[in-house]
């Protein structure tokens, strides 16, 4: 029997429609600022989809675009003026930056109650010690489709494949707090079917495509399949689509885990908004 098909689609409409039912409701203006440095065509289409969603949501917003060789000096410049603007609820960098840019050094220089992407130190610090506060989008988005489809996750085997600050390690540490034996592998994992094989929740984010093949997979298992590789075939994941008739539950790809980063990134900005203008700390995921 085939996988239960996890439609992130669906879901992330219903949560930009909660969104758009709070913003209004809220009684102030909410704002997300974007900073895009570069011309890669793919982040000027995900940049624009994040407008074109905020609208829809209510949700003001400013688009700042610059050339590849723009310098880091002036991307601080705009942190630092965006970062003490009151009307300003989130600000988010999209990534990749050109190569002269050290990422770490501008993800930082974002304030942290404004870090809608969650990436800041403080608050993968704060995720770490099991007080979230912003949380990245798609791992976020991820633990809202398992509990939107009553995936169990106290006491099971989840392994995650891949170990980015952007969802490898933070849906590790999701996972972790609702009781799951977590293990995370990576492009050095020694013989990672044998650890795939044990998974009950498998969460694959290693942008790989094809990596995750049917008989790495425990039968009935939830299979979640983040990446989005481009290849010559089209947009694939992670994951073979021969795994759809092993596993349990399954995301596909594309309308699986990618629309529910952009309706994640919606909802933490008015929880930025509320935190912001209450002065208390951002309601954990």
């Amino acid at each position: 029997m085939a996988a239960v098909r996890m439609d992130g689609k669906a879901l992330a409409a219903k949560v930009r429609a909660q969104v758009a039912e709070e913003v209004p409701a809220f009684g102030e203006p909410v704002c997300l600022a974007t900073i895009l440095v570069g011309d890669d065509p793919a982040s000027h289409v995900y940049v624009s989809s994040k407008h074109k969603a905020s609208h829809e949501a209510g949700i003001d917003s400013r688009d700042h675009r610059f050339p590849a060789d723009t310098p880091e000096g002036a991307i601080l410049d705009l942190l630092a003026v965006l970062n003490t603007d009151d009307e300003v609820d989130g600000i988010l960098v999209q990534l990749p930056l050109p190569e002269h840019m050290d990422e770490s050094k501008v993800l930082t220089a974002v304030d942290p109650a404004k870090d809608v992407d969650g990436f800041h130190p403080l608050n993968a610090g704060l995720l770490f010690q099991g007080q979230p506060r912003l949380v990245p989008a798609t791992p976020l988005g991820i633990m809202a489709m398992l509990d939107e489809y009553g995936i169990e996750l106290r006491g099971k085997e989840a392994v995650v494949i891949g170990r980015s600050e952007i969802v490898g390690k933070p849906m590790a540490m999701l996972l972790l707090a609702e009781h799951a034996t977590v293990t995370i592998c990576h492009s050095r994992t020694a013989d990672l079917a044998a650890h795939s094989r044990r998974a009950d929740v498998l969460v694959a984010a290693a942008g790989r495509a094809g990596l995750v093949t049917p008989d790495m997979v425990k039968p009935g298992a939830v299979v979640v399949d983040v990446a989005m590789n481009r290849t010559e075939a089209g947009l694939v994941g992670d994951v073979d689509p021969a795994v759809f008739e092993v596993a349990g539950h399954m995301t596909p790809v594309p309308g699986g885990v990618g629309p529910m980063t952009i309706a994640m990134l919606l909802r933490n900005t008015l929880a930025a908004a509320r935190a912001r203008r209450s002065g208390v700390a951002v309601p954990g995921a």
